[in-house]
């Protein structure tokens, strides 16, 4: 009797790590290097996301473009559900989603307060992945006094201010040269850097802990309140503490918590 065709379902099983991600317009930069999803059968487990969650994933395979259903039971979003698209090419799992409910992504693209994120996933042991798992140091001198928790004031994403509702989920961690940035339970940098101090403004430098890109920055630090502009990653090194549509800068205020 001939073997039953593989499903999508079938072809989901196993742990996919987390490539490339863009929530409202934003790109996210590097991934953290433990973000993941784990699909056995029917259940779903994400990790290294800030929080863990749990659940059951559905499929419409048929459907144009490809439907996906997670359903929440335990984690932060216990009892809700997010409504996707998706696309599955081999190693790559390309899929877009709600965040904060409303209804489900027609195309592979994100816009400033639709509460969609974009994700691509490489499968673990691909060839994919094990090319994007170097890590590298940054170069520049220790930053002690940026150690700690920072809550977002403000950011302008490639000229786009995003809204207040997004804004209070902003947070930054930092100690001993690693910093993570995080919206909500959600991480969406991980990152070394280092800084210069000796010049005008101040220079920061990241080099993310997946991919070892190198994303250039400057920063301002006034009693408890830190500026931050950084060049798109890969690109150059900005002047000026300014961030306008198509220069792919990222301009930040932090407010140091305590």
């Amino acid at each position: 009797m001939a073997g039953r065709k593989k499903t999508d379902l079938d072809r989901l099983q196993g742990t996919w790590y987390v490539s490339a991600l863009e929530i409202d317009g934003m790109r996210m930069g590097t991934i953290p290097p433990g973000a993941c999803i784990t699909v056995e059968g029917s259940r779903f487990t994400t990790r290294g996301m800030g929080a863990e969650y749990e659940g059951d994933v559905s499929l419409e395979s048929a459907a144009m473009p490809k439907r996906f259903d997670l359903a929440f039971t335990t984690g932060p979003e216990q009892g809700n559900s997010a409504l996707g698209i998706y696309e599955l090419d081999g190693d790559t799992w390309k899929m877009c989603l709600t965040t904060r409910g409303g209804m489900r992504p027609v195309e592979f693209a994100t816009k400033a307060g639709t509460g969609h994120a974009l994700q691509t996933l490489l499968r673990e042991g691909s060839a994919k992945l094990t090319a994007a798992a170097t890590t590298a140091a940054p170069p520049g001198d220790a930053a002690p006094e940026l150690d700690g928790e920072w809550t977002m004031e403000s950011i302008v994403i490639d000229g786009h201010p995003l809204p207040p509702s997004l804004i209070q989920m902003g947070r930054r961690l930092a100690k001993d040269g690693e910093l993570r940035v995080m919206m909500g339970p959600q991480t969406v940098v991980e990152a070394k850097f280092a800084v210069d101090r000796s010049r005008t403004p101040m220079e920061m430098n990241y080099v993310y802990l997946r991919g070892g890109q190198v994303q250039l920055g400057i920063y301002s630090l006034q009693g408890n309140m830190l500026t931050t502009c950084l060049g798109k990653p890969g690109g150059d090194r900005p002047a000026t503490f300014a961030s306008v549509v198509g220069d792919g800068r990222t301009l930040t205020v932090w407010k140091k918590k305590g």
